[in-house]
């Protein structure tokens, strides 16, 4: 058992022809596209690179130090290609069509590749959220707008570019990429739509009722494939009618969110059968508290979170936490400096929260109390009706 890495040195020498595209291919592209391509895949359709001068540019101008000095989750990732280009099921992996676009001002975290496989398919990897403070806003953000500037341009991608298309295609992301991968396939023209063999959300938060019951969901629904890590939160998050599917991965609570620890079993994924408790209960929560937050309130508090965070200055958690102090001093003073009614929200949410989460918690410890105690009773009876047999000589 191991992660994609493992993967690819397994059965990074067995081609699509041997065994066709499966949901680890999905992860690994998912992943690879939070590498920083500026300037190295081309942002057009017309021009193509292969994932070998994609590494071999990208390494030239970053050393592995200075990836690793980044505070995130997802800084490895262009480690991904050493593997990639020693593959031979993917050395001929063509990278094109790439866009990244951070904006304070629209409050849009976006960032796309297009991936053309040696199978001749297509697949559209959607970036999930990275180190810059805006990206995740954006998140907080779809639990009150019905379409984010970041949701709106991922359809765009592909009512712009595959009009014309005549390859398969699949799409996907990881986090916020998941999302933005279900929402583009969903709501892009029926034409492109029906091109569409798979969507893959990878921990991807669910949406709004307003897009659940939207014909373009409903359609795309049966083609989605969802992953999430057995404790799942950012996956649970909003609404979605998924089937979803549990993986083990070596790390645990909130960090299972990292991919890259994932665990594999030769072409799949190693899944558990069922939802873990941690995650349920952050489920359930959740729901409850956004429950009893209308839209404006949700706003005002999102809006009040990220002033706060944002200043000092920062305008990424590398940032925020290099400020150290100052990030921390300039955001109490930001609160501080709020108006009455906007401090006793704050703290209201957060109350909320916390009282949702307790909630939550008891009634899965009564859930689980009365599973233990049925199981118990059933084996009395199961080991008295053995004894009744016993004794009669059946």
């Amino acid at each position: 058992m191991g992660n994609i890495e493992e993967y690819l040195d397994w059965r990074g020498d067995i081609t699509f022809d041997v065994d066709p595209f499966n949901e680890v291919d999905n992860l690994i592209l998912s992943e690879l596209v939070y590498t920083d391509f500026g300037d190295i895949v081309p942002g057009d359709f017309e021009h193509k690179i292969s994932i070998k001068e994609a590494h071999d540019r990208f390494f030239a101008c970053h050393t592995e130090e200075e990836i690793m000095n980044q505070v995130s989750t997802v800084k490895v990732a262009p480690f991904i290609m050493h593997r990639l280009v020693e593959s031979k099921r993917f050395e001929g992996l063509k990278l094109y069509g790439y866009v990244n676009e951070i904006s304070n001002e629209d409050q849009v975290q976006f960032s796309v590749m297009t991936c053309e496989l040696p199978d001749g398919t297509i697949y559209v990897a959607y970036r999930g959220t990275d180190n810059s403070l805006i990206g995740w806003k954006e998140d907080f953000n779809m639990s009150f707008v019905f379409e984010t500037p970041g949701q709106k341009q991922a359809a765009l991608y592909l009512n712009q570019n595959f009009q014309n298309e005549t390859k398969p295609i699949r799409v996907g992301g990881h986090s916020k990429g998941g999302n933005f991968a279900v929402f583009a396939s969903a709501f892009c023209e029926p034409k492109i739509q029906n091109k569409i063999i798979e969507v893959y959300s990878n921990d991807g938060p669910g949406f709004r009722k307003e897009v659940l019951e939207a014909d373009g969901y409903k359609k795309i629904l049966p083609r989605v494939i969802s992953t999430l890590p057995e404790q799942s939160v950012v996956g649970v998050l909003l609404g979605n009618q998924y089937h979803h599917r549990f993986v083990k991965s070596s790390n645990s609570g909130m960090m299972q969110h990292d991919a890259m620890s994932w665990q594999v079993k030769r072409n799949n994924f190693d899944f558990v059968k069922n939802q873990g408790n941690n995650s349920a209960i952050m489920e359930d929560s959740l729901k409850m508290w956004l429950s009893d937050l209308d839209d404006e309130k949700r706003k005002r508090f999102v809006d009040l979170l990220f002033d706060a965070l944002m200043a000092g200055g920062a305008n990424t958690t590398d940032e925020y936490i290099k400020n150290g102090i100052k990030s921390i001093s300039e955001g109490m003073k930001t609160l501080k400096d709020a108006s009455e009614e906007d401090k006793k929200l704050f703290v209201e949410v957060f109350k909320k929260l916390g009282s949702s989460i307790g909630i939550s918690t008891r009634e899965k410890i009564q859930e689980q109390w009365s599973l233990n105690v049925k199981g118990f009773m059933n084996g009395i009876k199961e080991s008295s009706a053995e004894k009744i047999a016993e004794l009669k000589g059946e």
